[in-house]
């Protein structure tokens, strides 16, 4: 289909002849704002500017674009950017296209960090009375929270995680180098230091340099989730199919994410992921069956269960008659105090509220019975005594004339 653009019309008519081919009006605006070398934010640039020409060398250059675009290529792949919780990312095809959706999942890993730090803060010490000598002691540290973003991609979860919360250190993991240098690139655009490494979900970390298994206050991932032969797929043939199935069911990552998340988590951590429309119930099975606790999901915008998540137990069990649940041996030395404290007041602070969403369920079902009450009791008032009521005037009833 043969697009006619020309530098010798209007903004505005070129416009209309993108409308014409079929584009979206928005689309048409974004791709005209993007050869004018303009913001996506700038389309009341437009309207003010609509009688202008097109600048020469920019028709064919925009003609091209929109064939592209009317092929079904991501808009966000032809302008090499696209906005997610308010950065604006650079995108190509080596990742998916940050999408709207997945903010569910950045608000709730927010939130449960928020708790988790809100209790590990420790009071200031009350001043010290007159004439007593100051403590001069360091105070104690604030533990190091770490985040882990697996299959980071464009790097979209993972900035704006620490876009919002500095004061974290976020990891950042892809099997793709190709993904890696796009989240780099992102990272180093807008300034956040962020770690990132290459490999195939937690085989990617580093081994920590004291041994052992590097831990993390809460796991963050949107990984492959459609099946192999999903009908959906031919809409997204643009995007890398490595980032989009993952076998017949769509839950082969899933599967692996869940199965191998404990070790890699403190206790009281927080495993959440994104999944499709139609696998919320599955992925709560997967980690209520790996021995999660508070295992839930989270809505999108759209009303669709787009998240799940657990928390991994404070203590593990290791028999069926012994569980570490259990306060330990006072004696033990093994037992770290402030951590067992920390951890029972994270727990302290999601049970607080989950009873304040008690409350509040509570207080509107009382309205609605104290609602229902006043109805019945109006309903079961008497009706009014006809044999009390005063003498009918039998010309009240003519016609007006009468």
């Amino acid at each position: 289909m043969t697009i006619l653009l020309s530098a010798n019309q209007t903004l505005a008519n070129n416009l209309t002849a993108l409308q014409a081919s079929g584009l979206d009006r928005l689309d048409a605006q974004l791709l005209l704002l993007h050869v004018l070398g303009k913001s996506d934010a700038q389309r009341g640039w437009l309207l003010a500017h609509d009688t202008d020409l097109l600048p020469a060398g920019c028709a064919e250059a925009l003609s091209t674009l929109a064939h592209r675009r009317l092929a079904g290529e991501p808009l966000a792949y032809l302008t090499g950017s696209k906005s997610f919780y308010g950065l604006n990312l650079q995108v190509n095809a080596d990742v998916l296209v940050p999408r709207s959706d997945t903010e569910t999942l950045v608000d709730w890993a927010l939130e449960v960090l928020s708790k988790m730090s809100r209790h590990q803060l420790k009071p200031a010490p009350p001043p010290c009375p007159a004439g007593t000598a100051a403590d001069t002691s360091p105070a104690p540290e604030a533990k190091q929270v770490d985040v882990l973003d697996l299959g980071t991609g464009s790097g979209a979860i993972a900035l704006a995680i620490k876009a919002t919360r500095p004061d974290l250190q976020v990891w950042a993991t892809d099997l793709s180098a190709a993904a890696l240098a796009v989240a780099q690139a992102n990272a180093q655009h807008l300034q956040l230091d962020v770690q990132f490494s290459q490999g195939a979900w937690f085989a990617a970390l580093p081994a920590p340099a004291h041994g052992g298994t590097q831990q993390f206050a809460v796991i963050v991932s949107n990984p492959p989730y459609i099946a192999d032969q999903d009908e959906h797929l031919d809409a997204l043939n643009f995007e890398p199919p490595q980032a989009l199935t993952s076998g017949i069911d769509g839950l082969d990552d899933l599967c692996q994410i869940t199965a191998n998340a404990k070790p890699h988590l403190k206790p009281g951590g927080w495993l959440l992921l994104e999944h499709g429309y139609n696998q919320a119930e599955a992925v709560r099975e997967l980690l209520t069956s790996q021995g999660f606790d508070q295992v839930q999901s989270r809505y999108d915008l759209a009303g669709i269960e787009r998240c799940s998540g657990g928390q991994k137990p404070l203590r593990q069990c290791h028999s069926p008659t012994h569980c570490l649940h259990d306060p330990p041996h006072p004696m033990n030395p093994t037992i770290d105090i402030d951590e067992r404290l920390t951890n029972l007041e994270i727990k302290a602070s999601f049970t607080e509220d989950l009873l304040d969403k008690l409350d509040e369920i509570i207080i509107r079902q009382q309205d609605q019975i104290d609602r229902l009450t006043r109805e019945v009791l109006r309903l079961s008032q008497p009706a009014p005594n006809q044999d009390n009521a005063p003498p009918r005037n039998p010309r009240d009833e003519l016609p007006p004339h009468y």
